[in-house]
């Protein structure tokens, strides 16, 4: 079996040879995510999350060469991020990107050690997510108007977000032959290319067919729709981007009186929980949500939990 770049830079590491030198101007962001693409075949979202993890700890280190950093100089950069007041969650992805920033380093002969293995993990803390009430979801689906330049299309997205539980990126590049309105379900690539069965309900697919029927056309313009394959489209014509989807869900927030703070990701927390209370089975919830493990699902059962014990604090007489 040929011998792997590591086993091949330890081997002359035993022999004398020394680590060549790292230089502060080395386009570290090019090289590192060409890196998990070609040789790591990691999605794309993941590749441009790392990469923008490296641009934070380049920006840190400023002209100090990457081959220099020491244990604590790493745990010095992660204190930081605590002090910035970025999410647990944030913090930890941090810390897997930047081992895999350095163990891709070793690999490519920049360092022979690799102080990001002694690198602690940050300690996840569970935060109960954030989640509507029913009648805040009704408030909040029913936002856009038809009077709203694109209200029918945004319309649809609302009720696509809640009533599957997808996250903001599966939305986004949901094609449109993998929408199944008769048969009320559609195809979400997930998370690792994972292509996962979730169904739709009633208005959701009601208010789909509408987007189809009046606006999508119209957005599509001159361009053949054989030629744009997703579902949702932009005012160009092209794929409705997460990022938009992101800043209209903002918009109807404001428009519904809802937390302005609330995200896609709040009407995903929203109907896993919704889905729980009314007696759905936690494995289940887990598959249409596409979670790799059950522990990341658990999540929801805390906060039921909260719930209840929120009602027993309001009405229990001796609470």
């Amino acid at each position: 079996m040929a011998a792997s770049k590591l086993q091949k830079f330890r081997q002359a590491g035993r022999t004398g040879q020394v680590a060549a030198p790292a230089i502060a101007s080395t386009n570290w962001f090019q090289k590192f995510t060409d890196y998990l693409r070609s040789e790591c075949h990691l999605a794309d979202n993941t590749v441009q999350a790392y990469g923008r993890d490296l641009r934070r700890l380049l920006g840190w280190l400023g002209e100090t060469p990457v081959s220099r950093l020491k244990l604590v100089d790493l745990s010095e950069f992660i204190n930081s991020l605590t002090t910035e007041k970025l999410a647990p969650s944030s913090i930890s992805r941090m810390i897997v990107s930047t081992r895999m920033f350095f163990k891709y380093l070793q690999l490519e002969g920049v360092i022979r050690d690799n102080p990001s293995e002694l690198l602690a993990t940050q300690k996840m803390w569970q935060r109960i997510p954030q989640v509507l009430t029913p009648a805040a979801v009704d408030r909040f689906l029913a936002a856009p108007q038809a009077c709203d330049l694109l209200g029918i299309r945004d319309r649809a997205i609302l009720e696509l977000l809640y009533a599957t539980g997808c996250r903001v990126s599966e939305v986004s590049d949901l094609l449109l032959a993998n929408v199944h309105l008769d048969e009320a379900f559609c195809l979400v690539q997930g998370k690792g290319s994972k292509q996962r069965m979730v169904p739709l309900g009633r208005r959701a697919i009601e208010a789909i067919i509408s987007y189809i029927q009046q606006q999508r056309s119209r957005l599509a313009g001159s361009l053949a729709l054989a030629e744009l394959p997703w579902l949702l489209l932009s005012k160009s014509g092209k794929r409705l981007r997460r990022e938009a989807i992101w800043e209209l869900v903002k918009r109807y927030a404001l428009r519904a009186d809802i937390d302005p703070n609330s995200s896609p990701h709040t009407l995903r927390h929203s109907f896993a929980t919704h889905m729980l209370a009314g007696g759905a089975d936690l494995r289940q919830i887990q598959e249409m949500l596409g979670h790799a493990s059950i522990q990341t699902t658990q999540i929801y059962t805390q906060v039921e939990s909260s719930r209840l014990k929120r009602i027993h604090a309001q009405f229990h007489p001796r609470a």
